[in-house]
């Protein structure tokens, strides 16, 4: 009997330990990370350079980030 209870608890804390050794969704953890990395840089930069007279930073790179959407898509020879 208490050796049934033992082999129970020792299968059940290696599964846990799998469980938590495991890396699966691990990519999308960094994608969000790497998404958000750039999003905040971007924001600083726009910060940044509306404080510039005329915002020339912000401006342009508003006006690129435009540029690259409105390319996606379009079939370039």
């Amino acid at each position: 009997m208490t050796y049934r209870l033992q082999g129970r608890i020792h299968a059940s804390l290696h599964q846990a330990i799998l469980r938590l050794n495991g890396s699966s969704g691990q990519g999308t953890v960094e994608y969000v990370a790497l998404i958000l990395l750039v999003a905040g840089v971007l924001a600083g930069v726009i910060v940044a350079g509306k404080s510039l007279k005329g915002g020339g930073i912000a401006q342009t790179v508003v006006a690129k980030l435009k540029e690259s959407i409105d390319s996606v898509g379009s079939a370039k020879p």
